[in-house]
C-alpha cells in the first residue's frame, strides 16, 4: 500500500475531533504523519485504546499505552457557554474547527451540541473563561463514546470550516487590493501632474528674458 492510500485509511480511523491533542494542527496531518513513519500510533486521546488498535492493525505496528504526553483517554466532552458572562467577542467562533458554534459580534453565543466534538479548542481562546466541558458520555470513553457517523460528520464540517477559512480570506485581499487600487491611481495621477507643471515651468524660465 503507498503512503497516500495509507494515510487515507489512517486517516478514516481517526475520530476527526481535530483536538491537535496528537501534536499536529489536524487528525489528517497525523495520518500522514503516521504514514510517513515520523509519529507513532498513540497519540490520540479521543480514540483512546481502541483506536491505537485500529491503527496498529492498519500500519501492522505493535499496539502501544496511550501517551500520557498527549493526554488521557476519557468521555466524550462538550463545551457549554455561560450565556450571562460572554461577551461576544467571536473569538470562540474562529477557534471551532467544526463552526459548532454560533453568535455575532457583540451578541450572545451559543454551542449546537450535536455538532460539538469536545476538541476544547475554544477554552483558551475565551477571554472570560466563560466557557468550561461538561461530560456527554458517562461511562463511555474513546471509540464508545464516539461513532464513525459522528466522525464523518465531523471530518465534512472541518472540511468546510477549512474551505470557509479561505474563501473570507481571498475576500480579504480583494477587498485590500481594491482600497489600495485607488490610492495608486491617485498617486500615479499626482505624479503625471507635477511632470506636467515642471515641464511647463521649465519651458517658461526658457522664454523669460535674462
Amino acid at each position: 500500500m503507498d503512503r497516500d492510500a495509507l494515510a487515507d485509511r489512517l486517516d478514516a480511523a481517526l475520530p476527526q475531533t481535530q483536538c491537535t491533542r496528537c501534536g499536529y494542527p489536524d487528525c489528517r496531518s497525523y495520518a500522514e504523519a503516521i504514514a510517513a513513519g515520523d509519529a507513532a500510533i498513540n497519540q490520540c486521546p479521543p480514540g483512546g485504546a481502541e483506536g491505537i488498535a485500529r491503527l496498529a492493525r492498519l500500519t501492522g505496528r505493535p499496539v502501544q499505552a496511550l501517551n500520557p504526553l498527549n493526554g488521557h483517554e476519557g468521555p466524550r466532552r462538550l463545551a457549554v457557554i455561560d450565556e450571562a458572562w460572554c461577551i461576544g467577542c467571536t473569538l470562540c467562533l474562529k477557534a471551532c474547527p467544526v463552526d459548532c458554534i454560533v453568535g455575532g459580534p457583540k451578541s450572545m453565543h451559543t454551542v449546537i451540541e450535536p455538532l460539538c466534538t469536545g476538541c476544547e479548542l475554544c477554552i483558551p481562546a475565551c477571554p472570560v473563561d466563560c466557557i468550561s466541558l461538561v461530560d456527554a458520555s458517562p461511562g463511555r470513553t474513546g471509540w464508545d463514546a464516539w461513532s464513525p457517523a459522528q466522525a464523518d460528520e465531523a471530518r465534512e464540517r472541518f472540511e468546510f470550516h477549512r474551505a470557509r477559512l479561505a474563501h473570507d480570506e481571498q475576500q480579504r485581499q480583494a477587498r485590500m487590493a481594491a482600497r489600495s487600487a485607488p490610492s495608486t491611481a491617485a498617486g500615479t495621477e499626482v505624479s503625471v501632474k507635477s511632470s506636467v507643471i515642471e515641464a511647463a515651468l521649465a519651458r517658461a524660465r526658457q522664454r523669460k528674458p535674462g
